[in-house]
Parts: C-alpha cells; structure tokens; sequence
C-alpha cells in the first residue's frame, strides 16, 4: 500500500478533518470515517479472504461459472458429470430418473388440487350470490345489511 497516500486507513491529519467533518454534517459518516481508520487495514484482508473463498467454491464446479452449462440444471437440480463409475452412473441416473417422475407426479397433483380449490372458491361464491340475489329480490325478511334508514 502507499504510505505517502492522503487518506489512507490510519491517523493522518486528513482522516481526522474528513472524521470530524462526517460527525457534524451527518454523525453515520463520521462513524463510517472512524471505522475506515481503525479496521481499513483489516477490510483489504478481509476481501482477499472472501475472494479466495468464494474461488474456492466455484472452482468445485467444472471450469468455474461455465461449468453449469457442462454439469447442466434440470428442473432446478444439480446434474454433475460423469464420475468414471459405471454402476455408480447408471444408479444415480435411475435415481434421478425416479426423482423426476415423483417430481411430475407431485406436480400434477398439487395441479389438480389447486383447479379443486378454485372450483371450491367459485361454488362458494355462487352461493353467496344466490343467497344475496334471493334476499334482494325478497325484502320481506327485512334489511340484508342492517342498514335502519335513519
């Protein structure tokens, strides 16, 4: 780092203007200013840290971010790549092949109880407006909303 930079994390007669300045035009940037001086030495380490961490991760999958497009997604699962097991391969494919088709038949069921819930809304609602319709045309069993007139 450059030591000869003006505003750098550390004591300097610019980071404490530009502290003391933060405080009295809005007290969040003086706070955000001190804590530049005392942990911005930490931060740099910090995001190496992160960095490589993440790396890390992604470097798992196949040539980084592109390998999604070699180990693919199928409805939202992870496909990886062949482990050179042959037995292994062919299991975890009838596994995954089984998993689909549970998949699709969930799918449909939760489809076909959705389409039974609107049916069940709809004739509810009918019936509410019959109800409604046959109160209106019939006032002899008083007011429908309690409304007195006055």
């Amino acid at each position: 780092m450059n030591q000869n930079a003006l505003i750098r994390p550390d004591w300097t007669p610019a980071t404490i203007a530009l502290m003391v300045l933060g405080f009295v035009v809005f007290w969040p940037l003086g706070l955000a200013m001190l804590a530049y001086i005392l942990f911005g030495e930490r931060l740099k380490s910090f995001k190496r840290d992160a960095n490589a961490s993440v790396d890390t991760v992604f470097s798992t999958f196949r040539g980084g971010f592109g390998g999604f497009g070699k180990t693919g997604f199928s409805r939202g699962t992870f496909r990886a790549g062949n482990t050179g097991n042959v037995a292994f391969d062919d299991w975890r494919e009838a596994e995954l092949a089984r998993l689909d088709e549970e998949r699709r038949r969930l799918d449909d069921m939760r489809e076909d109880f959705d389409a039974y819930v609107r049916e069940l809304r709809r004739a509810k609602d009918q019936d509410d407006f019959d109800r409604f319709m046959r109160e209106r045309n019939n006032p002899s069993n008083g007011p429908v909303t309690g409304y007195t007139g006055n």
